[in-house]
């Protein structure tokens, strides 16, 4: 964990084999200059300052991760869930362990959601945005390192007014969290929140500082059924479960258009997932300011295959990274999942990826005034990444899988 210091305490330097700001190219033999927690300064060999400094050696100096999209309150499934060939499978098989009764505040879920936080930051996660159902992990997120955007996530495909939304409103009030840990609101996907649901969700995330919202979208070919013309395995599973509404009109068209003509897709909606989505798709998702989330592993691992990352990179939507919950990936390492993103797109940059995993997610989280980059204001939350040889490009290495023990945080 990083210590910081007093405003009026001395300045820290550091020298290292590379130093990766993602604002920027890599700095070969950089340094970064830091002073209460903050930092001051960047550069190269030709600007080194005079004052003391401590050589880090061959390591890969970079900010803080950012994981856009996982779901702490799922800790507890962590190996339960197995992989699947179908998304209604897998989502079947969910349910089957995660009962209507479970408790996430449990001595036992805590624990879990503990653990999870705990590796997310040992393998190098300085900021999450969390989607929760019962806003279990805020207190614990709130007393860890990370900081983050926990999302009170609403779901009911038969509700017709905001009385969840009031709900919702009502238990974010009365938490207490830290200054680094956001509570927000969202909605989870076409098939299991209703018009009503989605346009008074919408509207409440408006209201809040910063507006956004989260929403799970295109991510399986059931759920392009359900919305063409209203068959296929979900509309069998919210009749088995009696969540189906007989008057829900199929829209006729695909997941992205459909929330367009709700209004859910403003500037600052993240849109997760998206592995169905057309080339029209992420077009209208950039004309509306939106970000699209992606998780490869997660994808990979619920049925509904590799997402079409060099579409979403050659598109203009930006992209960031996350790792989805620990029921549907076997970890949380987010260099982990850029490795997987490297296998999916090998034609994509190394440094697009690094800033889906930094910068791309810090702005679509609202935190990149603070994370994301290392530039001069900017929290010096930042990592080590130790090297192993001399790799020519330190970025394309980074991208290839990196364990949580060749990652250290940089005291400030």
């Amino acid at each position: 964990m990083p210590t910081s210091t007093t405003e009026d305490s001395e300045p820290r330097v550091y020298h290292a084999s590379w130093i990766c700001p993602i604002a920027a190219p890599p700095i070969a033999n950089g340094w970064v200059a830091m002073r209460g927690g903050r930092i001051t300064g960047v550069g190269g060999p030709a600007s080194r300052p005079s004052s003391p400094a401590e050589d880090l050696g061959a390591v890969a100096v970079l900010p803080g991760l950012v994981n856009a999209h996982t779901h702490l309150e799922l800790a507890p499934l962590r190996g339960l869930v197995p992989p699947a060939t179908a998304f209604t499978a897998w989502v079947r098989a969910l349910f089957a362990h995660r009962r209507p009764d479970d408790r996430p505040d449990t001595p036992e879920a805590q624990v879990a959601i503990q653990t999870a936080l705990d590796e997310m930051w040992e393998s190098g996660t300085a900021v999450v945005g969390d989607i929760s159902n019962s806003l279990a992990a805020v207190g614990l997120l709130a007393r860890s390192p990370l900081a983050g955007h926990v999302f009170h996530e609403l779901l009911g495909f038969r509700v017709t007014d905001d009385a969840p939304v009031t709900a919702s409103r009502a238990q974010r009030m009365a938490l207490a969290t830290s200054a680094g840990v956001r509570v927000g609101i969202a909605a989870h996907a076409p098939y299991s929140v209703s018009p009503e649901l989605f346009r008074a969700v919408r509207a409440e995330a408006d209201r809040l500082t910063p507006p956004l919202c989260s929403v799970h979208l295109g991510e399986s070919l059931e759920e392009l059924a359900l919305l063409r013309d209203g068959t296929g395995p979900w509309r069998t599973m919210l009749e088995q479960i009696g969540a189906w509404r007989a008057d829900w009109q199929p829209p006729g068209c695909g997941p992205v258009e459909y929330l367009d003509r709700l209004g859910v897709l403003q500037p600052r909606t993240l849109v997760v997932h998206g592995v169905q989505f057309t080339d029209a798709d992420l077009s209208r998702l950039a004309a509306r300011g939106a970000v699209l989330v992606t998780c490869p592993r997660s994808n990979v691992w619920v049925g509904v295959g590799p997402p079409p990352l060099d579409r979403f990179y050659a598109s203009p939507v930006p992209v960031a990274l996350g790792t989805d919950s620990l029921a549907s990936v076997a970890d949380l390492n987010l260099f982990a999942e850029l490795a997987a993103a490297r296998t999916a797109a090998p034609a994509v940059p190394a440094r697009c990826l690094l800033e889906s995993a930094t910068l791309a997610g810090a702005r679509a989280l609202g935190f990149d005034d603070e994370y994301g980059s290392i530039e001069t204001g900017k929290r010096a939350t930042l990592l080590a990444v130790a090297l192993e040889g001399r790799p020519a490009d330190v970025e394309e290495y980074l991208v290839r899988g990196i364990a949580p023990g060749q990652v250290s945080w940089i005291p400030s």
